[in-house]
């Protein structure tokens, strides 16, 4: 039975869209790879996408004995949290409402060794 290790970050104020744009370019890349790719982006979300990437590894490593250079990224998403509220002053008195995305990240890695 093939096991896969799983990290989550929830309530990140980053927007769910931005960060699925990081997620396209790791998932299915090996874990050096995607380190790789994530130190050289020059997106927001990478610092907390490499090290969300960094804790399922450990996971991987410390659960199921995996080694990290085995690990390919299986699964990668972004969900969508929920919306700070907030608001803005305008003209003549009104207030304009501005919505501050929040994201849970999902990570799953599974070992190159139990694919073939």
């Amino acid at each position: 039975m093939q096991h896969e290790a799983t990290a989550t970050s929830k309530y990140l104020r980053l927007s769910p869209n931005k960060v699925r744009r990081v997620l396209d370019q790791i998932r299915g890349r090996n874990y050096q790879e995607a380190l790789i790719v994530l130190e050289f982006m020059p997106y927001r979300g990478c610092k907390a996408i490499k090290k969300l990437l960094e804790s399922a590894a450990a996971n991987a490593t410390n659960n199921y004995g995996y080694p990290k250079n085995s690990l390919i990224i299986h699964q990668a998403f972004a969900d969508i949290g929920p919306k700070l509220k907030r608001f803005q002053p305008r003209a003549q008195g009104r207030a304009f409402q501005i919505h501050k995305p929040t994201c849970h990240i999902t990570l799953k890695l599974s070992s190159t060794s139990l694919n073939n």
